[in-house]
């Protein structure tokens, strides 16, 4: 068996056209143009190229970009003061704060600074909250993404046995709660559990995010399963996965590159959730 190669990439570039032909034509109708606002604090190298994209890619759908950089000693009560004006301000509809943020900035402060309407990353408690009880809110953009490769290639989900490799908020947490919406039977593995090849291979999807590059071996996997990596590791210079491709490629049904399959789709969703925010501030 040889594993159908899920392009993230494809499916991210099919996701911007749609939403720069809806930008176009809500411009075109009431003359506003959706706003995005990317807030980085410092000078991380890969923080720069990530936001760097993000600008390329929001101008490209049709957006308004906006960076604000500052710099790295910038005090917490600065960065909340200029999170409150970003909040206030009409042109804006989404935002995010790049992490990590540095360590004398408390993250859970400044993420729940950022009004939940303009919430691109969806991060905020608010959004949190609806969705883990099944409201409409904006979904945090990693997990989303997955779960938009997911169901376009599995189709209906419901009934089959996820694994969620990582309990972080910013994507094994959300993405158990999609997964459920979607009536996947849902577990949740992290560093203390036990067992987990066994675990693995009742899986009829996994999702890895753990940060352990080539983590997940082929023994572990189940014939035909579906393998989501959004791990992004560099190994003697080569990026790699969470999953370990070579290998469980030949073994399961579906399986997602690194890079070029969730990595595109973060970006993609992000935009999405921006474009959200901006119709309801528009009553539309």
């Amino acid at each position: 068996m040889t594993a159908k190669i899920i392009d993230g990439k494809a499916v991210a570039a099919e996701i911007r056209a749609e939403i720069t032909v809806e930008v176009k034509a809500i411009k075109e109708k009431t003359g506003k143009t959706p706003g995005l606002a990317v807030v980085l604090v410092g000078d991380d190298p890969a923080s720069k190229i990530y936001v760097g994209n993000k600008e390329k890619q929001a101008k490209e759908a049709g957006f308004n970009s906006y960076n604000i950089i500052l710099p790295q000693e910038i005090s917490e009560a600065e960065l909340l003061e200029k999170i409150d004006s970003l909040n206030k301000n009409p042109d804006i509809h989404g935002m995010i704060v790049q992490l990590p943020l540095p360590k004398h900035i408390k993250e859970s402060a400044v993420i729940n600074a950022v009004d939940p309407k303009k919430d691109a990353d969806g991060f905020h408690i608010e959004n949190v909250g609806k969705l883990n009880t099944g409201q409409d809110g904006l979904v945090p953009c990693t997990p989303l993404g997955c779960m938009i490769l997911l169901k376009k290639n599995l189709g209906d989900i419901s009934g089959k046995n996820a694994l969620v490799i990582g309990r972080s908020n910013i994507v094994g947490k959300p993405m158990a709660a999609l997964l459920l919406r979607e009536s996947a039977t849902v577990t949740i593995a992290h560093s203390k559990t036990k067992n987990l090849p066994e675990l693995c291979k009742t899986a009829d999807i996994i999702i890895a995010a753990i940060g352990k590059p080539n983590f997940v071996k082929a023994e572990w996997i189940k014939p035909g399963a579906a393998l989501i990596d959004v791990g992004i590791n560099r190994v003697d210079s080569k990026l790699c996965g969470d999953i370990d491709f070579a290998t469980t490629s030949k073994v399961a049904g579906f399986i997602t590159p690194v890079p070029g399959g969730v990595g595109p789709m973060t970006i993609a969703c992000l935009l999405g959730n921006t474009l959200k925010a901006f119709r309801k501030s528009l009553n539309i």
